[in-house]
């Protein structure tokens, strides 16, 4: 067996477009007829640039070659053009090349992967979802406490035993900053109404990216403390590992943080430095399934626990099942609501969710298969990244700014 084609989808999320702009879609091809689908999770560049990228790594390194050979391919790309060492846009390339492979070596053994990562461990996966606005909303979610709390509820009453919202103000590439008073106050009036909404039936997950220096991170916590959140995600920027040291040793609330983070190197950096407790790597960024498999026994040496990201498409949603269905470690699975909409369209069969968990498909592979014709029909033709952050420093004026 060998791999004799690659193909590459930039398929555009249709609004409200959660889960992001466009998702980027591999699909391998083998010599004997075999398809394997992988994710690519990579948003420093626009989608045409990611999807040269793979064609082009494909084309170095894997076309002709034996898809069972992951460890060597995965190699070869990290130290391509003499680096070595972590990059995100390589690694999104590499990771939704990798599964690809994945999916086939899992095809061609009639196994799902989490079958030959180990084996089953769990028969279903707790997840949790984003609190998201809906069409007919008055004011937006995510500067309305009370609407944030009607929405939290809803969600619970769904099926969902944890919820995530990120009310602490924008993103700017000038962080981290102290949080306004402002922002403050309105982040502990949402935790606190939705604790009351929820009580015991839910945890609460506080998210945040990286925004704040490490004092204004603990200005945060402490007012976030009295309700007893799962997590306090990534209060930092992402590569500033002593001072979210800082912050873990000084909060009782679990520290969240890998959704930026590529390679094993950069989980044990954290992990060493007991900056997280909670690793929230995303498989179609931090190097595909096997190099997940590695982070996850990292994060199970220090005590840590694993919550797979996913805010991309269902493929690489499919690949974090998979290792979450074999690691002892794992803690809670992010996904889309209940993986219905323009996420379950994607899939010739949707991904299974029931009662806020989701079930592990039995199919060989990664379980699912790209519904190519539904792919084709959302092609992408903008020039717009996936994600994006202000330029610009926080404007304290406005400190409501959405």
């Amino acid at each position: 067996m060998r791999i004799a084609d690659v193909e590459t989808f930039v398929v555009e999320n249709p609004p409200p477009a959660f889960g992001g702009t466009y998702f980027v879609v591999v699909k391998l091809t083998t010599d004997d007829g075999v398809v394997g689908y992988g994710e690519a999770y990579g948003a420093t560049f626009r989608p045409n640039v990611v999807a040269s990228g793979i064609t082009d790594l494909a084309d170095q390194f894997l076309i002709g070659h034996d898809p069972h050979h992951i460890e060597r391919f995965w190699r070869r790309a990290y130290g391509r053009g003499f680096t070595q060492r972590p990059d995100v846009t390589l690694s999104g390339a590499t990771s939704g090349l990798e599964m690809a492979c994945w999916d086939i070596v899992g095809k061609a053994a009639g196994k799902p992967v989490y079958e030959l990562l180990g084996g089953r461990v769990h028969e279903s996966l707790r997840s949790y979802t984003y609190l998201y606005p809906e069409p007919d909303d008055e004011t937006d979610v995510y500067v309305d406490p009370e609407l944030g709390a009607r929405r939290a509820l809803e969600e619970v009453e769904r099926g969902f035993t944890a919820v995530k919202l990120d009310p602490a103000g924008p993103y700017t590439a000038m962080g981290g900053h102290q949080p306004s008073l402002e922002r403050l106050d309105l982040s502990e009036r949402f935790v606190r109404l939705i604790r009351d909404a929820v009580g015991d039936r839910a945890d609460i997950l506080f998210g945040t990216h990286g925004q704040f220096t490490s004092s204004g991170a603990l200005r945060l916590a402490r007012r976030l403390e009295p309700f007893d959140p799962l997590w306090f995600e990534e209060p930092v920027p992402p590569d500033d590992v002593a001072s979210m040291a800082k912050v873990a040793h000084q909060t009782s609330i679990p520290i969240a943080t890998g959704e930026r983070l590529t390679s094993t190197s950069e989980f044990a950096r954290v992990l060493e430095a007991k900056a997280a407790s909670i690793i929230q790597l995303n498989l179609a960024r931090a190097g595909g399934l096997l190099e997940g498999k590695k982070i996850a026994a990292l994060a199970e040496a220090f005590g840590a626990q694993i919550a797979p990201h996913c805010y991309n498409g269902p493929i690489g949603l499919a690949a974090n099942i998979q290792l979450a269905t074999c690691s002892p470690n794992f803690l809670i699975l992010e996904v889309i609501r209940d993986l219905t909409g323009f996420h379950a369209d994607l899939l010739r069969t949707p991904l299974r969710w029931e009662d806020g968990r989701v079930v592990p498909s039995n199919e060989p592979g990664l379980g699912v298969e790209l519904d190519e014709d539904v792919a084709r029909a959302h092609a992408y033709t903008g020039d717009r990244l996936h994600l994006n952050m202000a330029d610009d420093p926080i404007d304290v004026a406005d400190p409501l700014t959405p």
